[in-house]
């Protein structure tokens, strides 16, 4: 098995409950180590750009302005197959169709606040990590 690095994003509806350390604990649970974290306030532009793959479709906006709508804590996550298993432990986007124990289940609301964002390849993570993280940042 590989080691490889993964991002996260514990999104605005999970920082408002305050529910930033019961997502590291089930991270951490899993076997995953957080090697950055950083709380902040993504701007209109940062989400715009981190969602671009989303622009032609009808929830783009709204997750703009749900992105930047309050604090999220931006992570990179190593571990053995970090993005597999950051996937698995996060659960289906829609939190009723979650396994139980997973993010999601525990914490979701509904598809729109969901609690957590996981890069979905490795590509796409070396993309987002390279967004909102310089190299010195990361200490795995």
């Amino acid at each position: 098995m590989a080691v490889e690095r993964t991002f996260s994003i514990i999104k605005p509806d999970a920082t408002k409950r305050n529910l930033t350390g019961a997502i590291n604990a089930l991270i951490e649970q899993a076997g995953l180590r957080i090697i950055a974290q950083k709380r902040l306030r993504m701007s209109r532009a940062e989400a715009e750009t981190f969602y671009a793959v989303h622009r032609e479709r009808p929830f783009f906006g709204e997750l703009v302005d749900f992105m930047t709508s309050g604090p999220v804590v931006v992570q990179v996550l190593e571990g053995e197959n970090a993005i597999a298993k950051y996937r698995e432990i996060m659960g289906a986007t829609d939190p009723a169709k979650a396994a139980p124990g997973t993010i999601r289940k525990l914490h979701g609301r509904n598809v729109g606040e969901n609690s957590v964002h996981g890069s979905d390849a490795p590509e796409t993570a070396v993309t987002e990590i390279g967004q909102f993280f310089s190299g010195n940042e990361i200490v795995g």
